[in-house]
């Protein structure tokens, strides 16, 4: 597994694969990442909820699973890549 970058850099990272994997047209710089993902704010729906975690697989290594889990991974951007960090943590 390739190492983390530090956690700004994740979440801009993040910002561009949210955009680039739900076909959204819009800046990452206009993203706050304490902006909501799902439903208000960005306005994601559960298949791209679905999408992104297929990325994070892809790209991180991190699973994203339903539930609890889920909803605190896509509370924000920031809540993602914290999300990415701590089970990344968690596995080393």
């Amino acid at each position: 597994m390739t190492a983390l970058p530090n956690r700004e850099t994740l979440i801009a990272g993040l910002k561009e694969m949210i955009l680039a994997e739900c076909d959204l047209d819009r800046d990452a710089d206009s993203i706050p990442d304490d902006m909501a993902l799902i439903a208000d704010g960005l306005e994601l729906d559960s298949l791209d909820a679905l999408q992104i975690s297929l990325a994070v697989k892809e790209r991180y290594g991190v699973r994203i699973e339903g539930g609890p889990d889920a909803r605190r991974a896509f509370a924000s951007t920031a809540a993602l890549a914290d999300f990415i960090i701590d089970a990344r943590t968690a596995a080393a």
